[in-house]
């Protein structure tokens, strides 16, 4: 756990901030080889980044701000509300309002828009990695206790010492990493525009509810096995849905809209 990656004077950089402009910095260099590769400009995506990064920052941080009010908020100032370097961000939240201002970015530029999303998708789950690791380093998403050997332990001021605990976000990091290397390797043999967005959306559903099943950062279920589902399991079944939607009807649509874009 190390939530201040250094000081310089009075500057302080917030490890969590770092890795997160870091998890962008890969996901845009991911994007723009997919670009390349099916003869859109590469500089693209850094074009979309403004909105990208903005509607992501904006939609993770009002989720996070509605979800936790009483417990974070309430009573504090409006500086307390916009400091998202120290943490506090819902992915969920993030990937809408990412979707939300990119989907009017392309729309605007009248650019196919499953084509860009295509390209797009495999740094989401990139940058993912880098977020995760932060949220490891600043001691947010910590799992709930476990015995096993390679459980973490965090250090005196978190309020979960002295037990040891799964390494939550190491877990879902590393399920992204696989799911990038998944993700490109799918968008060189894509057959459809969306194919690859929607993949995106029905794998990361599943990732997220496993990852779920070893979180303990949520008050009201200590025990997930139990039967109660976590907020972030809840959104994915609804993620999961548009996702499969989203492949439905793009893949009816066939290798014309591809062709034809």
């Amino acid at each position: 756990m190390k939530p201040i990656l250094f000081h310089l004077g009075s500057y302080q950089l917030h490890t969590f901030g770092f890795l997160v402009a870091l998890g962008f910095v890969f996901g845009l260099w991911a994007a723009s080889r997919n670009a390349r590769f099916v003869g859109l400009s590469p500089e693209l995506p850094y074009d979309l980044a403004p909105w990208l990064i903005g509607g992501a920052l904006l939609g993770a941080r009002a989720l996070y701000v509605v979800s936790y009010w009483e417990r974070d908020f309430a009573g504090q100032g409006w500086m307390e509300i916009v400091a998202i370097w120290k943490g506090g961000l819902v992915y969920y939240g993030g990937l809408i309002g990412a979707t939300a201002a990119g989907l009017f970015a392309v729309q605007r530029r009248k650019l196919p828009v499953w084509k860009v999303a295509d390209c797009l998708a495999p740094g989401v789950a990139l940058g993912q990695v880098f977020g995760r690791v932060g949220c490891l380093m600043n001691g947010c998403c910590y799992g709930r206790p476990t015995s096993l050997p390679w459980a973490i332990q965090y250090p005196h001021e978190h309020h979960t010492h002295p037990a040891w605990v799964h390494p939550a976000q190491v877990y879902e990091s590393a399920m992204n990493l696989a799911f990038f290397a998944g993700l490109t390797w799918i968008h060189r043999r894509r057959r459809f525009d969306g194919q690859v967005f929607a993949v995106y959306l029905l794998g990361y559903a599943v990732i997220r509810s496993l990852a779920e099943w070893f979180r303990g950062d949520y008050s009201v279920i200590s025990n997930p096995t139990a039967g109660v589902f976590t907020p972030g399991q809840v959104t994915s079944v609804v993620i999961l849905v548009a996702g499969g939607a989203l492949y439905a009807v793009q893949r009816r649509r066939g290798t014309a809209g591809i062709l034809g874009a």
